[in-house]
């Protein structure tokens, strides 16, 4: 059986690398992956690594297999066969001492994290580490595979992979740091062979976070430190170098490792060093790697190192300056390793937690004008340094989608810089900083024979971008820009900034989307101030809507168009107002009509954006137009119109939750003035949804129950609306193969219940349909789709949760009747969510809905989580661990938090999904699917 499955493996191998149709390879490589799950894999990957004859395909291959193994199934072997899958890896990490470096490294790997899963008796006296010191010296032949186990230790502590219980996991990290000592030794003895100093190098990063008996004084005069310091100005050993001392850095200000004064040893000797790096940062001659490993380790020390550096003292100017260096390289991704230094810096220097050692306020107000003096010329300089790079470059024109992606994250993160010198500069004197790049820019640009826009539109930019923080008494700089704006050359892409909307909308899609965003602001900042301009900014608006006057706006972009007239009838007279939203109401609703009176088959056939983009336009209006009374006449106005699109196209599902967002929008703004109109419209959305089952008719009627529930005039429709739209639902849900099929309509179904829950229980609790959702709900609480789990398990809690509530104790008697009939297959449905039915992104809400049910219930959810615990086997859960879980579980009944209570939950979580065997062990046991079947009490 085992040479078969050998053979089959290496003919496999062969077609995935070899064979010249895709298809075959296609299938070799997924017939590969399902055997790596395999108990047979074990055997295999270890015979043909021992097998002389096995080319390194198939090394590789059995290696990364063997790996895989050891790390997630490592369960799947008895316990006695320990010792023999140790002395294999030892015999196969001998055998490939020197290489392929790629199979040594998996052999490395797995023997570490068998390490993982087994005690450190196991590894005699010592554990690993102390074994690994013996066979080091008994052979020292094989010091390079043991040199590179012993870098790979400390790395897999943290890795996940390795399908281990927490607590292991936990106990290898404190043996690990126990032996922590001896590991550095090791790596001290393997410094004298010249041809393992990079593999030392990077042992002692790798160790460094564990060497917490090390103090600071004795790492400063330690020889790898000196190794590592005098290997930064070692091309070879660069990187390594590199990475140790970063190590270094954030080993004294980690948590635990005690005061700054008593980590200055170490200090005083990493940072004179960091800082004879400087002049390798200009050196052209310099690999750019290399520079970015500098600039990184810079950018380190700034960050670290930042408390330090704020007060202002003559060596942190100097620290700094050199960060200024790293700022001003030419290339961004080494310029922006600075950029999270100069955010703390700031946020140190202006915060008052950074000076409440000072005393009084006299003091603290003192100190704090001291270090922001000391720091202005400095972010004065990065003002300088950064702007720059907002610049559009020649050939941009050329750049693929992906690079223009890339260069606009590059103005976002210069923006935030600049944001961050303006805090401590003053949006004024910023201004007037960047007010003379413009200056600059305009007279390059007016004398040159063929004129750059960049520097031009790059000052506009950076100026735009700090403008909110510009002080409203300015009155020097900004009429100065002001002025210049008109006399700017007219290039295209000036546009973008310059405000001459009319042009700008003419010119090309590019320019129109930045005029409308600017027709925009401009309304927004000087609403009140247009009462007398309304002609002509009607007049841009209707072009611009009707697409009749030859403006390149799209139909994205006029929406900020909508927008802006909106804001600006919201701050009208009533008188004013009424006629100024049926002005820009027009070229919206026209279209909309001219469709309707071309008949019912016209309207079922049109394309759907030919609808949802005037609909889109009429959602802004209602959104931003903040008169209710003025809106609520305009819907009923309109209603007519939006009826009949609702009754032709309720089939197509873009338009309605176009048009649903619509009426949503008009809810929230009008509220209870809506009158008639309300009545109407849940008429439709009832009928409507009987027939064509759309999510968004269950979406607008929570925004309904929101702002009506609790009137009781409303009661009769709303309690009609509420049993239709349920009633139909459930019809839908009945198993999880349901809800995975309509997760929209899951997810807007249980938003709409809680609404019901908290603004209408009266004329939702008592009803049948409240019990049917419970259930619905139950046999939906696996559902994968994120929205629509979360809205399920916050409908549960706010069941459990409203008896307790200020209002809720009248209903506790029918809720926990229905809680009681079900608490068992409740529980157990929330265990098997919490132990791998649902992903672990959802640990916190599930840990709710228990912590829920154990206040609510507190000795019946004891009884009944027992009952589910039990079902769990052995192989998955010990008696201990069971033990713990059931604890969690009693001592949220007693109080316990939700943060606590989630946090311990996530490692029985943990344990229940440490590897795919084990995960679907628990899911089997616990069925979370089959809502039927009963459990016969166990004994814990």
């Amino acid at each position: 059986m085992e040479a078969q499955a050998t053979a089959t493996v290496k003919e496999t191998l062969a077609a995935l690398y070899h064979h010249p149709d895709a298809a075959i390879r296609t299938a070799a490589d997924r017939w590969l992956q399902e055997f790596q799950h395999t108990l047979d894999a074990w055997q295999v990957a270890d015979s043909l690594l021992h097998d002389e004859s096995s080319n390194l395909e198939t090394l590789i291959f059995c290696s990364q297999t063997l790996r895989s193994k050891v790390q997630r199934d490592f369960e799947e072997l008895p316990s006695e066969a320990f010792r023999s899958l140790q002395d294999s890896l030892y015999v196969l990490l001998k055998k490939f001492n020197k290489g392929p470096q790629k199979v040594r490294t998996q052999i490395c790997i797995a023997i570490a994290a068998l390490a993982v899963h087994v005690p450190v008796e196991d590894w005699g006296a010592g554990g690993i580490v102390n074994w690994l010191s013996d066979e080091m010296k008994a052979h020292p032949q094989f010091i390079p595979g043991f040199l590179e186990l012993l870098i790979v230790l400390p790395q897999e502590t943290s890795s996940y992979k390795i399908a281990a219980r927490p607590e292991r996991r936990r106990q290898f990290e404190i043996d690990l740091c126990s032996s922590a000592n001896v590991a550095i030794d090791l790596l001290t003895a393997c410094m004298a062979i010249d041809q393992l100093k990079e593999q030392v190098l990077e042992g002692f990063s790798s160790w460094l976070r564990f060497c917490h008996g090390i103090s600071a004084s004795e790492l400063a005069s330690h020889p790898l430190v000196h190794l590592a310091l005098s290997s930064l100005n070692s091309d070879q050993f660069l990187e390594a170098a590199v990475n140790v001392t970063s190590e270094l850095i954030h080993a004294t200000v980690s948590h635990g490792s005690g005061t700054i004064a008593e980590q200055m040893p170490l200090i005083q000797i990493l940072v004179p060093h960091i800082m004879g790096l400087k002049e390798q940062l200009k050196d052209p001659s310099k690999d750019e790697e290399d520079v970015k490993a500098i600039a990184r380790l810079y950018a380190d020390m700034g960050e670290s190192y930042v408390d330090l550096i704020a007060t202002g003292s003559d060596d942190s100017i100097q620290i700094v300056n050199a960060l200024l260096e790293v700022t001003s390289h030419l290339e961004f991704d080494i310029s922006s390793m600075t950029f999270n230094f100069w955010h703390r810096l700031k946020r140190n220097l202006i915060r008052r937690d950074s000076y409440v050692s000072y005393g009084s306020e006299v003091a603290i107000e003192a100190e704090k004008n001291r270090r922001l003096q000391i720091f202005r010329p400095k972010f004065e300089t990065l003002v300088s340094l950064v702007s720059f790079r907002v610049e559009y470059p020649e050939d941009y024109h050329t750049f693929s989608e992906e690079d223009r992606r890339d260069f606009r994250h590059v103005r976002y993160a210069v923006s935030d810089v600049l944001l961050d010198a303006t805090e401590v500069l003053g949006g004024d004197s910023t201004l007037k900083l960047l007010s003379t790049k413009l200056a600059q820019a305009y007279g390059s640009c007016n004398n040159e024979q063929n004129p750059k826009w960049q520097p031009v539109e790059a000052a506009l930019f950076c100026i735009q971008a700090i403008a909110r923080s510009v002080s409203v008494e300015e009155r020097e700089i900004l009429p100065q820009v002001m002025s210049l704006l008109p006399c700017l050359p007219h290039h295209e892409q000036l546009l973008r900034t310059v405000d001459i909307l009319n042009k700008g909308m003419n010119t090309s899609e590019d320019t129109a989307a930045a005029a409308s965003m600017a027709f925009k602001y401009i309304c927004e900042d000087c609403r009140r101030k247009f009462s007398g301009s309304l002609d002509s900014l009607f007049q841009i608006y209707h072009i611009a809507i009707s697409g009749v006057g030859g403006y390149k706006v799209s139909s994205e972009d006029s929406l900020h168009l909508v927008e802006a007239l909106s804001v600006v009838v919201t701050t009208l007279p009533p008188e004013s107002a009424s006629r100024a939203l049926e002005l820009i109401c027009q070229p919206v609703i026209n279209p909309l009509q001219e469709l309707i009176q071309q008949g019912d088959q016209v309207l079922q056939q049109v394309p759907a954006r030919h609808l949802t983009v005037h609909i889109d336009r009429l959602s802004s209006i209602f959104s931003n137009v903040k008169q209710p009374e003025l809106v609520a006449e305009a819907v009923y106005r309109y209603w007519p119109t939006l009826k009949s699109i609702f009754d032709q196209r309720a089939w197509d599902t873009r338009t309605m939750e176009s048009i649903c967002r619509s009426c949503k929008f008009a809810v929230r703004t009008c509220g209870r003035v809506m009158g008639m109109t309300i009545g109407a419209m849940l008429e439709e959305i009832q009928t409507l949804y009987q027939q064509h089952k759309q999510s968004c008719f269950l979406y607008l009627s929570s925004e309904v129950i929101k702002i009506f529930g609790s009137d009781p005039s409303c009661a009769g429709y709303l309690t009609s609306l509420i049993q239709i739209l349920f009633s139909h639902t459930v019809q839908l849900l009945r198993t999880i193969q349901d809800f995975t099929a309509r997760p929209d309509i899951a997810d807007d179904c249980y938003l709409l219940a809680s609404r019901c829950i908290r603004y209408c229980p009266d004329l939702f609790i008592p009803t049948e349909m409240f019990q049917r959702l419970v259930d619905c709900a139950m046999a939906g609480i696996t559902i994968q789709h994120r929205e629509a789990c979360k809205s399920i398990l916050c409908f549960l809690s706010d069941v459990i949760d409203l008896p307790n509530s200020s209002d809720g104790g009248q209903y506790r008697e029918v809720i926990n009747t229905i809680i009681l009939q079900r608490g068992a297959t409740l529980t157990r449905i929330m265990i098997a969510a919490l132990t791998g039915a649902l992903p672990s992104g959802r640990l916190e809400e599930v840990s709710y809905v228990l912590l829920s049910l154990s206040r609510a219930f507190g000795e019946n959810l004891l009884n009944w989580a027992k009952e589910s615990i039990n079902l769990i086997p052995p192989q998955a859960l010990t008696d201990a661990e069971r033990l713990r879980f059931f604890n969690i579980i009693s001592d949220a009944a007693s109080g316990s938090s939700l943060h606590t209570t989630t946090d311990r939950f996530g490692e029985i979580s943990d344990v229940c999904r440490r590897n795919k065997t084990v995960q679907d062990l628990v899911q089997s046991a616990l069925r979370p699917h089959d809502l039927t079947f009963t459990v016969v009490p166990q004994q814990m």
